[in-house]
């Protein structure tokens, strides 16, 4: 039904039986957006997205459930998804999800390659910072944090969040290597270091206010 009404608004959908043949596609061809279940037969839908997100697919993915509990829906954001919808939800509902997903992909892929706040300027393309006009040496890991944050301003993410963004190409990785690069990057980031907002029992902002 879900394909019916998308192919109708003029998508071009590709349709897996399970998590497997899902994995598959996903190796053979690129998406702008993934629709995944959460219980389906062999892989369960978390355990697809977690192998999404290790391989470094950033595609925007929506969970479908019937699943209501508040856990599942935190559980399926924390590991990668996007969004989630809880069944039974209109079709209504879901296509316009759909839309507003794909229009922040739209906008994320076109945002700025540099990005300017008081002292700071990022420049993503050349992972290149500067601070009061001096060149700061980051590394791969700081920088990628330090710009997914810059990139997503006044927005709080929790720590798993920012190891699927940040690390999803690494299996074992621990809460603490957030805790840690945040106060890598606040050291190199002085005067400015106020910048990056520790939420408690959350985690972390870019607070631009």
């Amino acid at each position: 039904m879900l394909e019916h009404h998308l192919v109708k608004e003029g998508y071009n959908v590709s349709r897996a039986i399970d998590g497997h043949q899902a994995l598959s596609l996903l190796n053979a061809q690129g998406f702008d957006l993934i629709i995944l279940d959460i219980m389906m037969p062999d892989i369960d839908g978390y355990e697809v997205c977690r192998r999404i997100r290790r391989k470094g697919i950033k595609t925007p993915i929506i969970f479908l459930s019937a699943k209501t509990a508040e856990f599942d829906e935190i559980l399926g954001l924390e590991i990668g998804a996007d969004d989630f919808i809880r069944k039974p939800f209109s079709v209504k509902t879901f296509r316009s999800r759909v839309k507003a997903l794909l229009r922040r992909k739209g906008s994320s892929e076109t945002s700025p390659d540099t990005i300017r706040i008081r002292g700071i300027e990022i420049q993503r393309s050349s992972y290149t910072v500067f601070v009061d006009g001096k060149k700061v040496k980051f590394p791969r890991r700081e920088f990628e944090l330090l710009a997914f944050l810059a990139a997503n301003p006044n927005k709080v993410f929790s720590r798993n969040l920012l190891l699927n963004q940040v690390w999803s190409d690494e299996v074992y990785v621990i809460d603490r290597s957030v805790d840690v690069h945040i106060n890598r990057i606040r050291k190199k980031l002085t005067p400015y270091r106020d910048i990056l907002e520790t939420v408690v029992g959350i985690g972390y902002r870019w607070n631009t206010g």
